[in-house]
């Protein structure tokens, strides 16, 4: 198991950017593909991006491609969403997830795909 723990949340302008980041500790972090994922009140949590255990292969939700990018530095045991144009809709509680893997290009993309959670940072864009 890996501990995840996100920062970088706060409250921003919409059309502003925010760069999110999730660290990891407790294991061996290179094993491991990540994922975004948001959840707005009211709302069902939602996939955002996720990212191969190597980087090679990234996919990202229909929502926020063009606007967000995921990349990993596992020499830093990290994760970023760096995200920018950021629309009112986009507030939520962003949260990070990780997946033990074997096969270095899959990217999950359903929250019961992912074992490990952070416990979420919030993101907040003004109109």
């Amino acid at each position: 198991q890996v501990q995840l723990v996100e920062s970088g949340g706060g409250l921003v302008q919409a059309g502003g950017s925010l760069r999110l980041s999730c660290a990891a500790s407790g294991r061996t972090f290179s094993n491991y593909a990540m994922g975004w994922f948001r959840q707005a009140p009211g709302k069902e949590r939602e996939f955002v991006a996720g990212i191969s255990w190597r980087g090679t292969r990234t996919y990202t939700a229909d929502s926020v491609k063009g606007r967000f990018t995921i990349s990993r530095d596992n020499a830093k045991v990290t994760v970023y969403l760096q995200m920018n144009s950021l629309k009112p809709e986009d507030t939520a509680v962003y949260y990070c997830a990780g997946r033990l893997v074997t096969r270095t290009d899959w990217v999950p993309v359903a929250s019961r795909e992912y074992n490990d959670w952070g416990q979420g940072t919030q993101v907040t864009v003004s109109s």
